[in-house]
């Protein structure tokens, strides 16, 4: 049986855009751009919370705060924890899937990146998405760069205005362009 393209776009396939089934995407797509607008005019932190719980189609627990502005393209597959902190202008690309656990924090102006496309001219546009997953406790700096397929380990921080292309161990500091080890922590 073929995947549906939402289970293509998760596990990493190449999905063109004139792919047969890309009129789904572009539906959630629609939805996100008409519900961002009063997301992002909510005048308190309960309001938004609620606009966001309607782009990404699930509560986000109430000791979860989101400053606005917060963008994302899709929505869908956004996966906050509990006690999850996101400071202004950040922007999250999540048709490969973004997950924070608890109590994870990101600064202002923070990138969260799933989607890429292929190098070859033939296929540049076409999609392919790699899952970000920010583990517990971690702390993203303000206007750091997650890319695609990357994960943040537990207590990690990533500091202000880093790029980060690779993996980050639990208890590690990382930052640059790209990111590397600075030091652990404990």
């Amino acid at each position: 049986m073929m995947k549906d393209i939402f289970e293509r776009l998760k596990a990493g396939e190449l999905v063109r855009l004139d792919d047969p089934e890309f009129f789904r995407v572009n539906e959630v797509v629609s939805r996100t751009l008409a519900l961002s607008p009063a997301l992002n005019a909510a005048t308190n932190v309960d309001e938004l919370r609620a606009k966001l719980s309607e782009i990404i189609s699930t509560s986000l627990d109430g000791s979860t705060t989101v400053f606005a502005p917060f963008y994302t393209n899709f929505g869908r597959f956004i996966n906050l924890g509990k006690h999850v902190f996101i400071n202004h202008a950040c922007s999250f690309l999540d048709m490969g899937g973004i997950t924070l656990e608890d109590h994870v924090l990101i600064g202002p102006k923070v990138n969260l990146i799933t989607e890429n496309h292929p190098l070859d001219p033939a296929d540049r546009r076409g999609m392919l998405c790699k899952p970000i997953l920010i583990k517990r406790n971690a702390w993203i700096g303000a206007a750091a760069t997650i890319l695609p397929g990357v994960t943040i380990g537990e207590n990690a921080v990533v500091a202000a205005g880093a790029v980060v292309s690779r993996n980050v161990p639990d208890n590690t500091v990382v930052g640059g362009i790209p990111a590397k080890e600075i030091r652990t922590i404990f």
